[in-house]
């Protein structure tokens, strides 16, 4: 049996240009329902990385943020590298109607949020609940946003 290939180790991480989304496949499920996959890459590989705390926080908010502005929303989980997230959506999406969707998330980080605006964070909602800073949250947001999301990955199409 052949070794499955995973898409994000088959990516050069030198070539890309952060912050940016890219579209990495859309998958058709056994019943005919499809699924985007996108890379929303917020930091510069090998050159930068999100701290946990302020990590976490962009997670939980665009858990809702997300939500609220991508229709057949699934799940958005953060890289274990730290520098971005994977999003899953139901149905085919445009590049740049995700990465509209990611500044204006980030923007209401980085300009209008409060704590009373981050989800989960309490003990019987959260796995690691005392593991959230706003204060970093809210700092990554503004200088991601500083540097423009772009809707391709090799070349800036700032949005």
């Amino acid at each position: 049996m052949a070794k499955p290939i995973v898409e994000s180790f088959e990516l050069d991480h030198t070539k890309v240009k952060a912050p940016y989304v890219r579209l990495i496949d859309v998958e058709q499920g056994p019943s005919g329902d499809r699924i985007s996959n996108f890379d929303l890459r917020l930091v510069q590989p090998n050159e930068n990385a999100i701290p946990t705390g302020g990590l976490h926080t962009i997670e939980h908010m665009i858990a809702v943020l997300l939500r609220e502005r991508i229709p057949g929303y699934i799940d958005c989980s953060p890289f274990g590298c730290r520098t971005g997230f994977h999003l899953l959506a139901w149905g085919e999406h445009d590049t740049a109607d995700i990465a509209k969707a990611l500044k204006e998330a980030l923007d209401f980080i980085a300009n209008e949020s409060t704590w009373d605006d981050v989800p989960g964070t309490e003990i019987t909602s959260c796995g690691n609940y005392r593991d959230h800073s706003l204060f970093s949250a809210k700092q990554w947001s503004k200088d991601i946003l500083a540097e423009g999301i772009s809707s391709d990955p090799f070349e800036r199409k700032v949005v």
